[in-house]
């Protein structure tokens, strides 16, 4: 965020080695935070959409990473909304944003009535995965795998960088997945 970097504390302890590289790149940051035992939050389960913090509470992610993020967010004027998930590992996999005002949604794996706030796009139901893209400057990059709901974006006038993500798709890896942007 802006006001403050956050080291997750993954769900899987096979991933929790990876935090200490990450507090490293963080000390350069002018405020840091971390969450810590007994909390877990894993960084797909966490979509900031400006002051909206949309925390999913799945296998990765418990109550005690939630209110830690809390703790350390609402203080500064963000708002956290616990959002429940089914059928996918990570609230990203269910929705992301396509920019600060329109989320891309399966509504098969998150209640969309949680966003509605926002604009929604509905993915293709054929690609139930496709949901999980990330918006970089003014380039929207989604699975190539599911090109119904990128000609639905690009419809919409986004430009829609689809990129083979095949391999990582086998263990339901996404470009979010694959992504850290500082």
């Amino acid at each position: 965020l802006e006001e403050v970097a956050i080291a997750a504390r993954p769900g899987a302890a096979s991933r929790r080695p990876e935090v200490a590289s990450v507090l490293a790149v963080l000390a350069r940051q002018p405020a840091t935070a971390a969450i810590v035992a007994p909390g877990t939050l894993d960084g797909g389960d966490v979509l900031v959409v400006g002051r909206h913090i949309f925390v999913g509470r799945s296998s990765r992610t418990n109550d005690a990473g939630f209110e830690q993020l809390a703790a350390i967010v609402e203080p500064l004027g963000y708002h956290l909304v616990r959002v429940p998930i089914s059928a996918c590992l990570h609230l990203k996999s269910a929705v992301t944003a396509v920019d600060a005002r329109t989320l891309l949604v399966n509504r098969s794996w998150v209640e969309a009535d949680t966003f509605r706030e926002f604009d929604l796009v509905d993915i293709d139901p054929g690609e139930p995965s496709a949901a999980n893209v990330l918006s970089v400057s003014g380039h929207v990059i989604a699975a190539a795998s599911c090109p119904r709901t990128c000609a639905r974006l690009a419809a919409r006038a986004w430009n829609v960088m689809p990129v083979d993500l095949s391999e990582i798709e086998k263990a339901e890896g996404a470009v979010t997945c694959c992504s850290v942007i500082v």
